[in-house]
């Protein structure tokens, strides 16, 4: 496995290549020597013969031809001159030359183990053509010892006559064993050659692998995160570009991830602290993420990852098919609060979409809304009744205005009535007006507090004193009472004595003939002046107890409107006691009477007691 890995590696294919190129090159170099050295040494081995065999043929002829004129004791001379030169002067290493008659017969050969050859006819094809006078006759022939041999025959001519002919078979394995030790030093040459083109070739292939190698282990641990990774510069080359732009990416890795990182945190920060609930999802609709304000607004348990946002949002299953399209409306959702109340959240839904992939999830913003549902409801209520108070006046105005125009005027009594009651309703729109406006400045804070040192004894006799008439006209007595240790405190006197008149004004409207109203001042807990006005009047229902400080709110409407109130006192003394840093509460017994109590800090604005 590991070869086989090896074998796979650009180190081991370059060395492969270079082995492979001088191989290949050494062969074909192999090819041409051989081929051209082995054509070389048979040209020279074949024209060696030839020109022995020409020379050979000259000398035999003046032996031939002479023996053939002459007489047996010439010719006997002539065949020992022919053995004698065939034998000693033309005798050559491995050949057997053999001399001819006109009739192909051997007359001498130079092989003696082939002297039974002697006296008999030769019928090889090259001494057929020979004796034909056919001078360049050559070709190769393997004996019976299986030993290649080159064949070469000439004719010999005495007076333009053929005499006979010359023989030569030659052994070539003298060539052949030069030629195989050639090829030995060749392949001896090829295979130090290839060694040393593997030696090389590992050294040069160590040298452009090892960089590579090394920005490999260096790549790796980039993309485990250790961008602080540098790889050295040794040149100019492809290998020392390569090494400069992966320098120049891990530098811009490492600013692009400390940039995301900063990112990161920033929408981790923003998500944690943000007054809003964020919730993330998938393109199935399951939850990916979820902020502590999400968490805190769906009082999650933690265990939401996952789940399907319809499901935790209480939606109904047909909303998730309009999720994943990605036209879900925003949604008000009720939700139940530990003290027992009911919470609004309002829920909207942002697809997210990736280019090319389509809707890949969503975002769904969580607000509670809870506080402006409220004062949404409370601003109509607010509209509708001054519509109402203002409306039912007006009617009457009208009405009488009317009537004036169609003869009242003509009856003295009568039209006088008329004026006076439209005298009584513009007085009580003038009212009303009036508080709206107050009330108006006392909610932007434009109506500043002119704070000064009051005695509490004074003020509280003032206020009686002022409605003491009409208690007289209804026999309800009054009782001052202010506790040891309260003499006077810092408050705005103006501001403070509406907000008596106001509750001394309803005690004295609920209260029967022959009643009692309190007023009473006393040091609360903590720094704080409490002052009550209590009465014996006919009390307030329980269930109109928490609404009492609403604007326009009245227990006995029609009884109120007829006795000229306009529904805002309370409200007002609620905006005043608040402006000043304190309180006011009601207890009430249905049939018993009122008790209402407001308190106010007794430390003046530099910290020191009244």
């Amino acid at each position: 496995m590991r070869l086989r890995s090896f074998f796979r590696t650009i180190q081991a294919r370059l060395i492969m290549i270079y082995v492979l190129l001088i191989l290949i090159a050494m062969q074909l170099i192999g090819v041409y020597f051989v081929s051209a050295m082995k054509n070389s040494l048979t040209s020279n081995f074949t024209k060696d013969l030839q020109e022995r065999a020409e020379l050979l043929s000259v000398l035999a002829a003046q032996n031939l031809g002479g023996a053939a004129a002459s007489t047996t004791a010439s010719g006997d001379e002539s065949l020992d001159n022919l053995r004698v030169l065939v034998n000693n002067l033309f005798n050559i290493n491995g050949a057997e030359i053999q001399v001819l008659d006109p009739g192909g017969k051997v007359l001498t050969t130079s092989k003696p183990s082939h002297a039974d050859y002697v006296g008999r006819k030769n019928t090889q094809t090259v001494v057929s053509r020979a004796l034909q006078g056919i001078s360049d006759n050559e070709e190769y022939i393997i004996d019976d010892d299986n030993i290649r041999k080159k064949v070469v025959a000439k004719p010999v001519l005495s007076d333009g006559k053929i005499v006979g002919a010359i023989y030569i078979a030659a052994s070539m394995s003298d060539l052949y064993s030069t030629m195989e030790r050639i090829n030995g030093i060749f392949i001896s040459g090829i295979l130090l050659a290839l060694g040393l083109t593997a030696v090389l070739g590992v050294i040069l292939a160590h040298t452009i692998t090892s960089p590579i190698k090394e920005l490999t282990r260096r790549a790796t641990a980039v993309a485990e995160g250790k961008f602080d990774q540098q790889m050295p510069v040794l040149g100019n080359d492809e290998i020392g570009q390569l090494s400069k732009a992966f320098n120049y990416m891990t530098s811009r890795l490492r600013d692009a991830l400390a940039q995301n990182e900063e990112e990161k945190e920033k929408l981790a920060s923003i998500l944690t602290n943000m007054s809003d609930g964020v919730i993330a999802t998938d393109e199935t609709g399951k939850v990916i993420l979820m902020n502590r304000r999400a968490s805190a607004l769906l009082e999650a348990g933690g265990e939401e990852l996952g789940r399907s946002v319809t499901e935790l949002l209480g939606l109904p299953e047909e909303d998730q098919a309009d999720l994943a399209r990605g036209s879900l409306p925003p949604r008000l959702l009720m939700r139940g609060t530990p003290e027992g109340g009911e919470s609004i959240i309002r829920a909207t839904f942002t697809p997210l979409h990736r280019r090319e992939v389509g809707m890949i999830g969503a975002i769904v913003m969580l607000q509670d809304v809870t506080e402006q549902e409220k004062l949404e409801a409370s601003r109509r209520e607010f509209v509708a009744n001054v519509s109402h108070e203002l409306r039912t006046p007006l009617t009457t105005i009208k009405s009488y205005t009317e009537a004036l125009e169609d003869g009242a005027m003509q009856e003295p009594e009568l039209g006088s009535r008329f004026i006076g009651v439209i005298q009584n309703e513009t007085e009580r729109m003038i009212r009303l007006v009036t508080d709206l406006l107050h009330l108006s400045r006392l909610d932007s804070k434009e109506a500043p507090l002119r704070k000064q040192r009051t005695d509490l004894m004074e003020m509280l006799e003032d206020v009686a004193d002022r409605f003491s008439f009409q208690m007289q006209q209804k026999g309800i007595q009054s009782v001052i009472s202010v506790g040891e240790g309260v003499g006077a405190a810092w408050m705005d006197r103006d501001q403070i004595d509406q907000v008596l008149d106001n509750l001394i004004s309803n005690a004295m409207k609920y209260t029967p003939d022959g009643g009692w109203i309190t007023i009473e001042a006393r040091k609360g807990t903590e720094d704080y002046l409490e002052v009550s006005v209590e009465d014996t009047g006919t009390g307030i229902p329980k269930k109109d107890l928490e609404r009492i400080f609403e604007r326009f709110y009245r227990v006995d409407k029609a009884r109120s409107r007829n006795m000229g109130g306009t529904g805002l006192g309370l409200s007002i003394a609620r905006e005043i006691v608040k402006a000043h840093g304190g309180t006011i509460f009601l207890q009430s017994e249905l049939g018993q009477g009122t008790k209402v109590t407001f308190t106010l800090p007794l430390l003046e604005e530099g910290g020191e007691e009244a």
